[in-house]
């Protein structure tokens, strides 16, 4: 029997186009193996700032696309750099959007984390993430040092990260761990 596709909604922190967290997430996305799908969230950046008396039928209509997609996704990534050793307010933000939603409660999660340095952010993710009750797979955390690189070492980099199946590896734990939360719940 054929395994499930599955359906990863991806979330960067950084909204530069070139960033390496984003990078990261491209990097993801297209060595995805066959069956599962990622797609990049383009909403972050277009959120309005979390505002408790916009929920319910107060809620702007970009706040209900990012709850569809976070609902119809099988599992999410967020790539996060760290910002003046915080996490960076969009991502916040978008966070803060879906807190009280029924969406992410139980859904598994892969952090990805594309520099050597970020642990102050990366501890803020995790307590976030824990928060919301998103079920973080810690055996999926992926961390590639690419901040700080020009385009050609950020290349090799990962070509190596490819080559010894870092990125393959990790991604392949997280889809594992996402089919078995599938069955075990039904789906």
């Amino acid at each position: 029997m054929d395994a499930k596709p599955l359906f990863l909604y991806a979330l960067c922190g950084s909204q530069r186009e070139v960033s390496t967290n984003r990078r990261l997430l491209t990097i993801l996305r297209d060595h995805a193996p066959d069956g599962v799908t990622i797609e990049i969230c383009d909403l972050i950046g277009d959120l309005p700032i979390f505002n408790p008396d916009r929920e319910g039928e107060n809620t702007p209509e970009i706040v209900e696309r990012l709850g569809a997609k976070m609902r119809d996704a099988d599992g999410v990534i967020v790539a996060c750099p760290e910002y003046a050793h915080g996490l960076p307010g969009g991502l916040k933000n978008a966070l803060d959007w879906l807190v009280s939603r029924d969406e992410v409660p139980f859904k598994p999660v892969m952090i990805a984390h594309a520099s050597h340095r970020g642990d102050f952010a990366l501890g803020q993710l995790t307590e976030v993430l824990k928060t919301m009750s998103f079920d973080i797979v810690a055996e999926a955390h992926l961390r590639i040092g690419l901040l700080g690189k020009d385009d050609a070492a950020q290349a090799a980099v990962l070509d190596a990260a490819m080559r010894d199946g870092v990125i393959v590896n990790a991604l392949a734990k997280f889809c594992g761990h996402v089919r078995k939360v599938s069955l075990y719940k039904g789906i």
